[in-house]
């Protein structure tokens, strides 16, 4: 079980890379899977904070 301290470095570690794939774009260069593993994790991430 992560740490209260992991899930909010965790978190802004997401929101950084978030934040830099949306300024170069790079979605739009990942392969399917990849794209979906990353939404995966972000409903994971979603569904936590909503307990």
């Amino acid at each position: 079980m992560a740490t209260t301290k992991q899930r909010a470095a965790a978190r802004r570690n997401v929101e950084h890379a978030q934040a830099a794939a949306k300024d170069q774009q790079t979605l739009k260069h990942l392969d399917r899977s990849t794209r979906s593993d990353l939404g995966k994790d972000e409903l994971k991430r979603a569904v936590a904070d909503a307990r």
